[in-house]
C-alpha cells in the first residue's frame, strides 16, 4: 500500500456512524469546541511550518517527523470539518480515535 493510499484511506476510510442522531443543541455544542480546536490547530500548523522551513534552510532536506505531523494534523482538520459541515456524524478525536 502506497502512502497516498493509507492517507486516503484515513480520510475517506470506513467511519463507525452513532446509531442515534445527536439532538441539535448537543451537535451546537460540538461544533463551538470543534470550531476553537480548528482555531488552535491552525496555529500549531503555522507553527510547524516555520521550523520546517528553518530545517529546509539549515539543513536543504525536510524534516520526516515534522511532514508525517503535518499529514496528521491535516487529516485531524479534514475530520473536523467534516462533523463541522454535517458531512459525517463522526466526530473527530478526541471523542474518537486517532487514526
Amino acid at each position: 500500500m502506497s502512502e497516498q493510499d493509507n492517507i486516503e484511506g484515513r480520510l475517506h476510510g470506513e467511519q463507525f456512524e452513532p446509531e442515534t442522531q445527536e439532538n441539535l443543541l448537543t451537535r451546537l455544542i460540538y461544533m463551538i469546541l470543534i470550531a476553537v480546536m480548528i482555531s488552535v490547530a491552525q496555529t500549531v500548523l503555522a507553527t510547524a511550518t516555520v521550523l520546517q522551513f528553518i530545517v529546509l534552510a539549515i539543513s536543504k532536506e525536510p524534516n520526516e517527523r515534522l511532514a508525517d505531523f503535518g499529514t496528521d494534523l491535516g487529516i485531524w482538520i479534514a475530520k473536523a470539518a467534516r462533523y463541522q459541515m454535517a458531512a459525517s456524524n463522526v466526530k473527530p478525536w478526541p471523542w474518537t480515535d486517532l487514526d
